[in-house]
């Protein structure tokens, strides 16, 4: 049992080392990866779990921001230096979210094309022709679904600016306008704000689905 878990964790020691030397280049990362047992399935799996995290994180910080900035269109006195510092916490919070979310489905879209390349090379190697044409199918298949998450993330992503924007914009005209005049004209952009965080929050959701579909698709092939 000892020798058990010390071979674990000089696995585990070596993964996180390898992660960390060769994350810049994808190839000899998943190179790397599969030597120690953990292959591109099995990372396009973890991507697309940690992509459904980041949508739910970031459904979660818009939702939050929206509300931030409604109780500040309540305003009935006090220090507005400290109201515009909450906002633009708030603000930054959201902006990292959507960086997150961004650089998460970058991460799905990487494993995926290395994968389905391996994929398609390995075809060749088939000598059963039914073997080779069942394979192929299932190629397909897996790669239009994981299209069709990908285009489903995108599109959720894409609504997040038309949020940010006017965010950013009255978060900077309260940065110079520290009075009850800018808090007004607060209150009327954020009716609109609230209409485009309802839609992202529709998309986000659909992508969350979406991820769920795919990992099942994958982990049914397993």
């Amino acid at each position: 049992m000892h020798k058990t878990m010390i071979a674990y964790r000089m696995m585990l020691g070596t993964v996180v080392v390898v992660t960390l030397l060769l994350s810049g280049c994808q190839s000899m990362y998943f190179s790397a990866m599969e030597k120690v047992g953990i292959h591109k399935r099995d990372i396009l799996i973890s991507r697309v779990e940690d992509a459904r995290e980041a949508q739910q994180d970031t459904k979660e910080q818009f939702q939050s921001a929206l509300d931030t900035f409604l109780a500040v269109t309540n305003y009935d006195g006090g220090e507005l230096e400290e109201t515009y510092r909450e906002l633009k916490d708030v603000l930054d919070r959201s902006e990292a979210r959507a960086d997150e979310l961004g650089e998460r489905i970058d991460a799905v879209e990487d494993v995926a094309e290395a994968l389905f390349d391996e994929w398609q090379e390995e075809l060749g190697q088939y000598n059963n022709a039914s073997l080779r044409r069942s394979s192929e199918q299932q190629l397909k298949t897996t790669r239009q679904r994981c299209d069709q998450l990908v285009k489903q993330m995108r599109r959720a992503e894409a609504k997040i600016e038309p949020v940010l924007i006017p965010l950013r914009d009255q978060v900077l005209y309260l940065k110079h306008n520290l009075n009850a005049r800018a808090v007004a004209a607060l209150g009327s952009e954020l009716k609109r704000v609230r209409s485009d965080v309802a839609t992202l929050v529709q998309e986000l959701e659909a992508a969350v689905d979406e991820a769920d579909r795919f990992i099942r698709t994958l982990e049914e092939q397993s």
